[in-house]
């Protein structure tokens, strides 16, 4: 049989669905090679019924990633946006959300901060917290999935867009909100242990009625970025890049530097010091302590 190009629209492991003109199918990669994302384009050669082989990625616009000393873990290709699904409770971890935004930062995909749970006393204070990265330019919306999605669909109309966020932060009960057959699993937050418990084990693409496709992506307490080096982790900060030229060194780190302007930005408050200090531990887990 001659080769046909699909969609990847779910992974799980090392087998892939890939949407085409002929229906879903079931795929493997051949040999031992990997790197399938969700959304990817893929040329691949049927093998039988409801199944193939994929032979080639298609080159893509962009890759949201995350990665360890060991290998990475690919989210999604192709994507027009990334929504990091946060929450009051379970009590949210700062340092994630801004691994997740530097990771689209790097990759180039715009991101926008879903806060669920309006529903709850605890979010107001939350969305608070959150209005200086509105400042640095991340769009903030805030609704309960559980009983109004309608102020996120003009941001996701027509546009493919990736689910990233901790467990039990409520991204399954959005996402059946949003496609009522997806019947994606959820379930709810363990009081006791204050953490949500993983349903999503896979990546899987939704298409939307109104236009535009969600990914929803596995709950996940990390994310590495063991892949970016100094360079593009100072270019994955927006309020370091409205800086640049203005510390003494040209290839000053942010980190002790005399006369550095990202410095005296955390010391006058103009930059968030925690996310100055998960660039230093970022930067640290990079270089494996050179500095």
């Amino acid at each position: 049989m001659s080769p046909q190009t699909g969609r990847v629209v779910a992974t799980h492991g090392r087998h892939f669905l890939v949407e085409s003109a002929e229906g879903v199918i079931e795929c493997v990669m051949r040999g031992k090679k990997g790197g399938v994302a969700c959304n990817d384009r893929v040329s691949f050669h049927p093998t039988g019924p409801g199944a193939g082989v994929i032979e080639a990625i298609l080159p893509r616009a962009n890759l949201l990633y995350r990665s360890d000393a060991q290998r990475a873990k690919l989210l999604a290709a192709d994507v027009d946006q990334v929504l990091l699904v946060s929450a009051a409770v379970p009590t949210p971890r700062e340092e994630l959300l801004i691994r997740c935004l530097v990771a689209a930062e790097a990759a180039g995909i715009p991101a926008l901060i879903l806060v669920n749970k309006t529903d709850l006393a605890e979010t107001a204070a939350y969305l608070e917290r959150l209005r200086a990265y509105a400042a640095l330019g991340y769009p903030l919306v805030a609704l309960s999935a559980k009983s109004d999605v309608a102020p996120l669909l003009p941001w996701i109309a027509d546009k493919v867009s990736v689910l990233v966020g901790a467990s039990g932060m409520g991204k399954s009960t959005l996402v059946n909100a949003l496609h009522p057959r997806a019947n994606a699993a959820t379930a709810e937050v363990s009081a006791s242990l204050d953490a949500g418990t993983h349903t999503t084990t896979h990546t899987r693409l939704y298409r939307l009625a109104g236009g535009g496709a969600i990914i929803d992506s596995p709950g996940m307490q990390e994310f590495g970025l063991r892949h970016l080096d100094l360079d593009a982790l100072q270019a994955a900060f927006p309020e370091f890049r409205r800086l640049a030229g203005q510390c003494r060194f040209h290839n000053c780190r942010h980190l002790r530097e005399p006369n550095c302007a990202v410095l005296a930005a955390v010391e006058s408050g103009a930059i968030l010091r925690e996310r100055w200090r998960v660039y230093q531990t970022l930067l640290r887990e990079n270089s494996q302590g050179k500095y």
